[in-house]
């Protein structure tokens, strides 16, 4: 098996290791759509930890299978699979607990690239098959269906925890691919006034195109600022930090009305702690904000739902899409434009077929 993963901190290369051996509730399968994502940038050269060593990196991949296990009912070699980014070992008992996504502890149900190789390689091994793969809908690309894998059910996440109601004003903090599905999944929710904070113009865009009602510059002004006058001081129901830094989520919490919710899908890596300023907290959180976050949920269910949004039209994330490759031997070209980002990136793709 040939893979590209990290090394050692800072350091990515093609590995080779031993073919997977395919237990009784597992499947292998090929790619033929993989993208690369900025926890893959989060793993590679800013995360810290022996897990992460000797490890293939990649999460967001749609495959066709090649071995299926002894168990397996629902899938046969051949067939073209969703394979979502957490794939939970549903047959744990903790997850009766209500949290597949920590079945086995923090972050456990997103095995690929962390505690399991990932799935920039050529093959793919996928646990509790039947329970965490969806078939590719007929005449769905690849290229769309991978796109729900992660930053798909990851945007959407937001407006779920956050428990919005229609009518909500909500304001969205980056407009990257998961800010971006954020917006679409807010839109989708019921949101009334739904503010995106970006400024690359093909984000602004999609964005406007998502369902985003105004757009917010930081290069205007302070955000939080910016929304305060907005709203005649009074803030946003929902506020959801997909991009940006500490400050970025602390402006979203002193924006966030009394009563609302704050929910953080941003990573933070390479601090030592979040202290909170005093003037956005309301005297030490007496104004009622909750403050959640979370893992985006996986799981075979999840990405039938999501991709029957994407069947009915109501979503089309293809759209953000803007760099594609082809063959596995360009996969770090693709994941250098996570690393370097350059302005005209939303999300490159890697194609095999």
């Amino acid at each position: 098996m040939k893979g590209f993963g990290v090394i050692t901190k800072g350091v990515v290369d093609w590995m080779e290791k031993p073919d997977y051996i395919c237990g009784p509730y597992d499947a292998i399968a090929r790619p033929i759509a993989l993208a690369p994502c900025t926890s893959d940038v989060h793993s590679a050269y800013e995360s810290e930890g022996p897990h992460l060593l000797n490890r293939i990196l990649g999460h967001e991949s749609v495959g066709e299978i090649i071995e299926v296990g002894t168990e397996v009912k629902d899938f046969k070699v051949g067939d073209r699979v969703v394979i979502p980014c957490t794939t939970p070992r549903w047959r744990n008992p903790s997850i009766q607990d209500g949290l597949s996504q920590h079945e086995d502890g923090l972050f456990s149900g997103i095995n690929f690239s962390s505690y399991e190789d990932g799935t920039f390689a050529n093959q793919i091994k996928i646990r509790s098959a039947d329970m965490n793969l969806a078939h590719l809908p007929e005449g769905m690309k690849p290229e769309t269906a991978v796109m729900v894998t992660d930053m798909m059910t990851t945007g959407f996440h937001g407006p779920e925890l956050a428990e919005m109601k229609f009518g909500d004003s909500v304001c969205v903090l980056g407009i990257g691919p998961v800010g971006l599905m954020a917006v679409a999944g807010s839109a989708l929710y019921g949101a009334g006034k739904l503010y995106a904070v970006g400024t690359r113009p093909d984000c602004v865009a999609l964005a406007k195109e998502y369902g985003a009602t105004d757009i917010i510059s930081y290069k205007d002004g302070k955000v939080y600022d910016q929304i305060m006058a907005k709203t005649n001081g009074q803030g946003v129901d929902v506020v959801i930090v997909a991009g940006g830094d500490l400050d970025t989520f602390y402006q979203g919490l002193g924006m966030c009305k009394n009563g609302g919710s704050v929910v953080n899908l941003n990573v933070f890596t390479e601090i030592a702690s979040i202290n909170f300023p005093i003037e956005y907290t309301g005297a030490g959180f007496l104004g009622h904000k909750k403050i959640t976050g979370g893992l985006c949920p996986g799981g075979r269910r999840r990405m039938e739902r999501l991709l029957s949004i994407v069947e009915a039209g109501r979503v089309d994330p293809t759209k953000m899409i803007t760099h594609r490759f082809h063959g596995l031997e360009s996969i770090p070209e693709a994941l250098a434009l996570m690393v370097n980002k350059p302005r005209d990136l939303i999300k490159p793709v890697v194609l095999f077929d």
